[in-house]
């Protein structure tokens, strides 16, 4: 018998090479005015930002350009683009669109679900585990997601990552309102990722796909879409490591990361994530890339009680990556546990090809940062791991690690 499972998910999602020029008729579907968040300055840099106005203005559909998020967003770049919003006012037939990667889209949906929720004094408020315990209760102003990157899966999740360096932490703003109404996936606009956001980010989206398959919370519906997500990002992060514009491989990883959003805002996510999350906020290291490096201490952690899954994994990676050369090879009649470990050895050389360090003091964090690391892993995404993990074992790992 199945165990009863809801599914969150996106309203609509809109998936396809080129399709940015659709925007202006997706956002008329839900307003007549939006307020921009936009990302990476290259957006403008290149023409792209101005296009997309363009296109919103030609289907009658107003602007504000309300912030532009670069870094991974703070409770006080949500509190100061939350009073410039409620300054200028919000009326019926208000909308946010967000333009860019996960800081960008995380910004936006904070900004959506704080401008319609005014029972706080601050977003820190309704922040898990660190606020007043208050909850988003009204739904947020409508939101357009359009992620710029294929990593972090937020433009299909019901939270925004929100970090604070003083005290540190980084805590999610979390409601069932706040996904977004409208999803516009093109894989074009990933094209001009730079090689290192490309491989950070599309390692966030490979180990949300693995600790959302093997999470204690997994449901059916999440795991058979991270099966075929990982069936499509393991070759595709591959070529790109040599060819950044092969556009199947950048298409794949765009499908790839909305499917890992889907999973993880359903079955959550596991160690890899929460360490990641104290890496952030203590060591300041890039999501993407802190998951990249924790991910093979999550995989050896988890060998065991979830070797069924990993065995399968690596067997199937002769499959998919059957025309990728200097892989590690594999007898596909081994046992469960030679399955596992190829497919922690196919992760490490990815992680190679990647120029992804493999020791915590690559990423410039010191011995001494060590158990304040441990202590700042716990939180929702850790509680997802499949085993648990003592205080004692998770210094242990992470010193191993180091």
């Amino acid at each position: 018998m199945l165990t009863p499972y809801d599914l969150f998910a996106p309203q609509r999602i809109v998936f396809g090479w080129g399709r940015r020029s659709e925007l202006g008729t997706l956002a008329k579907s839900l307003g007549s005015r939006a307020f921009v968040v936009s990302g990476s300055r290259t957006l403008e840099s290149n023409g792209t930002l101005n296009e997309l106005c363009r296109l919103l203005t030609n289907a009658g559909v107003t602007f504000e350009r309300l912030a532009t998020q670069t870094r991974e967003p703070e409770i006080a770049d949500v509190d100061a683009a939350t009073a410039r919003l409620r300054e200028i006012g919000t009326r019926e037939g208000d909308l946010l669109i967000a333009i860019g990667g996960g800081s960008a889209i995380d910004l936006a949906k904070a900004i959506s679900a704080m401008a319609t929720n005014t029972h706080g004094s601050g977003v820190q408020d309704f922040l898990e585990g660190v606020g007043r315990g208050l909850k988003i209760d009204r739904p947020p102003l409508p939101l357009l997601a359009m992620p710029t990157t294929a990593g972090t899966g937020t433009e299909a999740t019901k939270n925004a990552v929100i970090s604070s360096y003083d005290p540190p932490f980084k805590k999610s703003l979390r409601s069932d309102l706040m996904i977004p109404k409208v999803v516009l996936v093109d894989p074009e606009l990933t094209v001009c990722v730079p090689r290192d956001i490309t491989a950070h980010t599309g390692m966030d989206a490979i180990t949300q796909l693995i600790e959302s398959l093997i999470s204690r919370r997994a449901k059916p519906i999440p795991r058979a879409l991270c099966w075929q997500g990982l069936e499509l990002a393991l070759p595709a992060m591959f070529k790109l490591s040599g060819n950044l514009y092969h556009r199947a491989s950048r298409e794949a990883m765009s499908h790839a990361a909305l499917l890992s959003g889907i999973a993880l805002a359903n079955s959550g996510l596991g160690f890899a994530h929460g360490v990641a999350a104290s890496l952030g906020v203590h060591a300041k290291v890039p999501h993407g890339l802190a998951c990249a490096v924790m991910l093979p201490s999550a995989l050896s952690l988890n060998r065991d009680v979830a070797k069924a899954d990993l065995a399968q994994l690596g067997r199937h990676c002769c499959g998919w990556l059957n025309d990728e050369p200097g892989l590690p090879s594999i007898n596909l009649q081994d046992p469960d546990d030679a399955a596992a470990i190829h497919f922690l050895d196919v992760i490490r050389t990815l992680n190679e090809r990647l120029g992804v360090p493999q020791r915590l003091s690559e990423l410039g964090v010191t011995r001494e940062q060590l158990p304040a690391l441990a202590k700042g892993s716990r939180g929702n995404s850790m509680d997802g791991n499949p085993c648990d993990v003592s205080d004692d074992e998770l210094l242990a790992i992470l010193e191993r690690a180091w």
